[in-house]
């Protein structure tokens, strides 16, 4: 066995986020994870799961990292190169913490729906209630751990909360199949039934999306 072997790249620190979405793929699915950092979720559907999973990454520092050990990623931009994929090539494609960072979300999303049967989106929740009472108590762009950096300098250029999500699915005529709010460190948030609840206590939105 190769020593660049991806069953041997052990992923380390993997953000919770990404072990709730490994576990709403199906084994032996063809995935592409966009924005796939060093590509953490990829090596665990690869490994657990027997996916045939692959990504884009636009930080080439990342994929160098990820080519090192073995994983199929390749450089590339959600906003420009998912056009560029045929329609049905993959089961799910996956866009998690990425979706208020790209310049089209809009775009991006009908493109994944466009090659993928499933979409899965996670994205920090812009109106989680800590973020409300920063913005009312000093006039000034909120900052946490999720939202930590400041306004100019963040590549976070459309923030959206659990609610605008919802609210686009229904414009675009997206299928939610599954859904779930998350705190910072990944674990479930008990508001599975109560979006509005949702919206202010989740620290991150997790959606499962297929084309109506």
């Amino acid at each position: 066995m190769s020593p660049h072997d991806p069953v041997q790249f052990v992923a380390k620190n993997m953000r919770l986020d990404l072990a709730l979405i490994a576990g709403m793929i199906k084994p032996g699915s063809r995935v592409l994870d966009i924005g796939c950092g060093d590509g953490t979720l990829i090596e665990r559907l690869y490994q657990e799961k027997g996916c045939d999973a692959r990504g884009i990454e636009i930080d080439m520092v990342e994929v160098t990292q990820a080519v090192a050990h073995g994983l199929p990623v390749m450089h590339g931009d959600a906003d420009t190169d998912l056009a560029h994929y045929p329609d049905g090539a993959f089961d799910y494609v996956v866009l998690s913490r990425t979706l208020q960072a790209v310049e089209r979300p809009r775009t991006v999303l009908a493109q994944m729906l466009r090659i993928g049967t499933r979409a899965v989106v996670s994205f920090p929740n812009f109106g989680h209630w800590r973020l409300r009472w920063q913005l009312l108590a000093t006039g000034r762009m909120p900052m946490t751990a999720t939202w930590s950096r400041h306004w100019y300098e963040t590549p976070n250029i459309h923030p959206c909360t659990i609610r605008d999500f919802f609210a686009l699915c229904e414009v675009e005529n997206y299928v939610v199949e599954q859904w779930l709010a998350v705190d910072d460190e990944g674990r479930r948030a008990p508001w599975r039934r109560f979006p509005r609840l949702a919206n202010l206590f989740g620290e991150q939105g997790l959606f499962a999306l297929r084309r109506a």
